[in-house]
């Protein structure tokens, strides 16, 4: 077959139908005027494990929904190689993830101006993060109620420890926010998740599935796309592979790669975009010499704080095999009961030190002690956080390992390079402990089970970290958007050097927002579909919060609130 020779043609090819590519073709194909081909590796998202919010950590460790990535040896983690879930389904990571919605704080987006991404502040995200929600709790200047995106709490913080925790937090001194994804991010509050009805709300159910109709576009699965054609510096189609067989689809308009930080990165390298002296490693001809591509790749680090519970009223009373017959009848035949959640039911946010504008510490509440990936749990009963130190310096990337598209890329991320990235994690451990020492969770509190009272100096608590972190799996920023010349994308998300390319995925993000990525990326899919069908950006004018004593003070001082 000819470099000439395509299978079929369509206005715009997509590559991924995860968070930003489902919500890149919903918008693409709306008006009906332009022709959409979606290539996606994985398949169909017709699952118990993936439909059921409890059962987040399931699909994570399935081949058939997982492309099941890994990274090099990390010598920040004492040589740990981490698993690096990434979604092989419709829906892609929205699919597998653990379903948390926070779109990040004002201060991230102004952080992307600042670094290159004109129109990408806080007024210019927000009205995209509202035009894909449906938020159950009505829409405001903040909230969306008119898009296929469903946000709400699960089951609205029934058991007790979550509002302790939210108490605690506020006895601190930090703080209380009604929505965390409205005017303030920092303080404590109730968390939100992408559920529908007590089932999964990916973008494959908000975006794809009300589409599929549309004459416009076409979905095709089990598609590995193994490189972007190009005519001299141009794009022009997409050679995919696809039962056994390779096909090409040619692209009148554009490509787009919306193929996650991992595998944008790679498929631009496999198509002679890149680092040019990498490119001829690997046999691959230059096509464009751009730096920039795989580098700047940044990540998520999590540790989870755990502590006794005096009462026998945490999520570890249902680990057993009866018990979780009981709550998959429940939420099979009834959608309702804990099946419908994914226990992450309050949260918050805190600065780690004064000298900071805006929040870089998150915790998720979790009414139990067990791994995030269900692996293992405490014996007995307990609660813990999720705690991330979420603005990190340090700085990886992704390589070709090889010229095979088959082959998984080279992922390196550099965790805690940086002493910035440890001196965070130790500050936030100690306003942990300094939170559950709280009179809110007196009657609840008892014996620190992780990392123990054994750890308290710097040096212990490095110890601790390099030993026992995990992925929050937050990869992004591998194909930054700015204008230098590390830069991937423009700010239209246009590939620098390239014609009808784009990249529009977690992995244009300059630095990775302060909390979990699902929402930002669909954000991007949002904002990007209006970039390219050339339509005036929307803005929004809504005020966002930070502290007045910000430069002297680490925490908000604010009057104790009933909850």
């Amino acid at each position: 077959m000819s470099e000439t020779a395509y299978d079929a043609e369509f206005d715009y090819v997509i590559v991924g139908a995860g968070s930003a590519g489902a919500a890149l073709a919903h918008r693409l194909s709306e008006s009906g005027d332009h022709s959409v081909r979606v290539l996606e590796y994985g398949g169909s998202d017709n699952s118990i494990f993936i439909k059921m919010p409890t059962a987040f950590s399931i699909p994570m460790n399935m081949k058939r929904y997982d492309w099941g990535f890994h990274s090099e040896k990390e010598p920040g983690l004492k040589g740990r190689s981490l698993h690096q879930a990434r979604g092989k389904v419709l829906g892609g990571s929205s699919s597998i993830n653990g379903l948390v919605y926070v779109r990040g704080c004002a201060g991230d987006f102004e952080e992307w101006e600042e670094l290159g991404a004109a129109g990408w502040g806080y007024q210019d995200v927000l009205p995209y993060f509202k035009r894909g929600e449906d938020c159950v709790y009505g829409g405001d200047a903040y909230r969306g109620d008119q898009g296929g995106l469903t946000t709400c709490n699960g089951n609205n913080m029934k058991n007790p420890l979550y509002r302790a925790f939210i108490k605690a937090g506020e006895q601190a001194g930090y703080g209380y926010t009604e929505d965390y994804n409205g005017y303030r991010q920092e303080g404590f509050g109730r968390m939100d998740m992408t559920v529908r009805d007590g089932v999964r709300c990916s973008t494959a159910m908000a975006y794809l599935k009300p589409a599929m109709n549309r004459p416009n576009l076409d979905i095709q699965t089990h598609a590995l796309t193994t490189r972007v054609i190009m005519d001299g510096k141009t794009a022009v189609g997409v050679e995919y592979r696809q039962g056994g067989k390779t096909r090409r689809v040619r692209a009148r308009k554009e490509v787009i790669l919306s193929a996650s930080s991992f595998n944008s990165p790679k498929l631009l390298m496999l198509s002679g975009i890149g680092p040019a002296d990498h490119l001829k490693e690997h046999g691959i001809e230059v096509v464009h010499d751009l730096p920039g591509v795989g580098r700047n790749l940044q990540d998520h680090l999590e540790v989870w704080v755990q502590q006794e519970c005096t009462q026998k009223i945490t999520l570890n009373s249902w680990l057993g095999p009866l018990a979780k017959a009981w709550i998959g009848a429940n939420w099979l035949f009834l959608k309702r009961g804990l099946g419908t959640s994914n226990q992450f039911e309050s949260n918050g946010y805190i600065r780690s030190r004064a000298g900071m504008k805006y929040p870089d510490i998150q915790f998720h509440f979790l009414a139990g002690a067990i791994a995030y990936d269900g692996s293992s749990a405490f014996k007995g009963h307990g609660f813990q956080v999720h705690l991330g130190a979420n603005k990190p310096k340090s700085r990886g990337w992704v390589k070709l390992k090889s010229a095979d598209p088959e082959a998984p890329p080279e992922i390196v991320f550099n965790y805690f390079a940086e002493e910035e990235d440890k001196e965070a994690f130790r500050a936030g451990l100690r306003w942990t402990r300094e939170i559950f020492a709280q009179p809110a969770l007196d009657e609840y509190r008892g014996k620190e089970v992780s990392p123990g009272p054994d750890v308290q100096t710097d040096a212990q608590i490095d110890q601790w970290l390099a030993e026992t972190a995990e992925t929050a799996y937050h990869p992004a920023g591998s194909c930054r958007m700015g204008t230098d010349a590390m830069a991937v994308v423009d700010p239209e998300c246009r590939v620098h050097g390239v014609r009808n390319l784009r990249v529009v995925d977690s992995s244009i993000m300059p630095t990775v927002t302060n909390g979990n990525l699902n929402a930002p990326t669909i954000m991007i899919g949002e904002k990007a579909a209006d970039h390219i069908l050339g339509r005036t950006p929307l803005r929004s004018d809504a005020p966002s919060f930070a502290p007045d004593d910000w430069q002297t003070s680490q925490r908000v001082s604010a009057p104790e609130r009933t909850v």
